[in-house]
C-alpha cells in the first residue's frame, strides 16, 4: 500500500532494529519471520532462548537470524540496572530496578535506550498501560513535548481510489484540563495540551504520506453551538497555529463540515481546510474511540495503531486480540519512524 512507501524507504536506507516484549508469541514470531525473510529490520526477541527456539519450531517460523535476549542471563544486565537506577534516580531504588528488569517490557525499554534497538514493539500479551509506564519512565518526552498522546492511520481502497486519514488522540488521553503548579498558578492550559496532540498527530500523518489538513471537531462549528468542548476546541486551533505556524489547520468544525465541501460552503466558506480534512483531532478520548471505530467498521478503513506520539524513541503498542499481520505492518510502522 501506498502508505507504507514513505517508512519502507526509510527502513532500506537506514537499517533499524526493532525490539519485540513477547519473543515466545506466535503472532510475534510470524511477524519477526516474515521481517528477517524481508530483510527489513533487524530483530530482538525477549525470552529465553529455549522457549523461543521451542515456540518457534511448534508454529513454523525461522526467527534463526533474529538475536534473542533473556532478562535472566543478559551480560550486561548489571549495566542495565545501574543506567535505569540513575534515570529513576530518587523514585526506584537499584534493586526495584533489577526486579523490574525482569519482566521484558521494562528490559525491551532499557535495550532501547541503551542504544541496542531502535524501536520498540509490545502489547500483544501486556496492557496498554503496561507498555507505555517504561516509555514514559525511562523513554520520557521528547524535547518540546509535555504529554504522550496516540493517533491511528486509517486506510481504505474504494472506487479505484486509496484514502490514507489520521485520527488523534484516541487511546491514551483520557481528556484535557490545565496544568496547575504547587502554587495553583496555570502552567499549561487544556487547550495547549491538545495544541500538541495536533501538532505531533499532524507530523504522524506526514509519515504515512498524508499532506495534513487538521480539523479539530467539536459538536459546533465556529461557534454554532455553546458549551461542553466547544471552547476548548477553538483555544486549541489558535494555540496549535503558535505551536507550529506552518500547520494548515481550522476549527472548531462539527464532523460533516470538516469533510463535506457542500456543507463546508455553508458553514465555512473561507476555510482551508474544512470540507477537505484528512486529520481529524477529537476533543476528549470517547469521542476519539468512537470515531475510529465507525470509521472502520462502517466506512471499511483498516485501522493502524495506537501509534504513541511525544516519546524519545518509537515505542508502540499492540491490541491483544491483534493478528500476525498486524504485528508485521505495526514493526515496520514502529521501526520505519525511528
Amino acid at each position: 500500500m501506498a502508505m507504507f512507501d514513505k517508512l519502507l524507504a526509510n527502513l532500506r536506507a537506514s537499517k533499524k532494529t526493532i525490539v519485540f516484549t513477547e519473543g515466545t508469541d506466535a503472532r510475534i514470531l510470524s511477524a519477526a519471520d516474515r521481517l528477517l525473510k524481508e530483510d527489513l529490520m533487524g530483530v530482538i526477541l525477549c525470552g529465553s532462548a529455549e522457549e523461543v527456539a521451542a515456540a518457534a519450531a511448534a508454529g513454523g517460523f525461522d526467527v534463526s537470524k533474529a538475536t534473542v535476549l533473556d532478562p535472566a542471563t543478559y551480560p550486561e544486565m548489571d549495566a542495565l540496572v545501574a543506567q535505569m537506577a540513575e534515570l529513576r534516580k530518587g523514585k526506584m531504588t537499584e534493586e526495584e530496578c533489577r526486579k523490574a528488569l525482569t519482566k521484558s517490557n521494562y528490559f525491551g525499554t532499557m535495550l532501547v535506550k541503551a542504544g541496542k534497538a531502535d524501536a520498540l514493539l509490545g502489547g500483544a500479551t501486556y496492557s496498554t498501560a503496561d507498555t507505555v509506564r517504561p516509555a514514559l519512565q525511562i523513554i520520557k518526552t521528547k524535547k518540546g513535548s509535555s504529554l504522550v498522546s496516540s493517533s491511528f492511520i486509517l486506510f481504505r481502497e474504494k472506487d479505484g481510489k486509496e484514502e490514507t486519514i489520521a485520527m488523534g488522540d484516541c487511546a491514551i488521553n483520557l481528556g484535557y484540563s490545565d496544568k496547575l503548579d504547587k502554587d495553583g498558578n496555570v502552567v499549561q492550559t487544556a487547550a495547549q495540551q491538545l495544541a500538541e496532540v495536533a501538532v505531533e498527530t499532524a507530523r504522524t500523518a506526514a509519515c504515512f504520506g498524508i499532506d495534513p489538513k487538521v480539523a479539530v471537531l467539536s459538536f459546533s462549528t465556529y461557534g454554532s453551538g455553546k458549551g461542553g468542548t466547544v471552547q476548548l476546541s477553538h483555544d486549541a486551533v489558535l494555540a496549535a497555529r503558535e505551536l507550529d505556524p506552518n500547520l494548515v489547520i481550522d476549527g472548531e468544525f462539527q464532523f460533516d463540515a470538516a469533510v463535506s465541501a457542500e456543507v463546508a460552503k455553508t458553514k465555512c466558506p473561507d476555510s482551508k481546510v474544512a470540507g477537505q480534512a484528512n486529520t481529524f483531532i477529537f476533543p476528549m478520548i470517547e469521542a476519539g474511540n468512537i470515531g475510529y471505530k465507525i470509521a472502520q467498521r462502517l466506512g471499511g478503513f483498516e485501522a493502524y495503531g495506537p501509534i504513541l506520539q511525544g516519546l524519545n524513541a518509537p515505542i508502540n503498542d499492540l491490541s491483544r486480540g491483534c493478528v500476525a499481520d498486524e504485528v508485521y505492518k505495526m514493526a515496520i510502522i514502529t521501526a520505519g519512524m525511528a
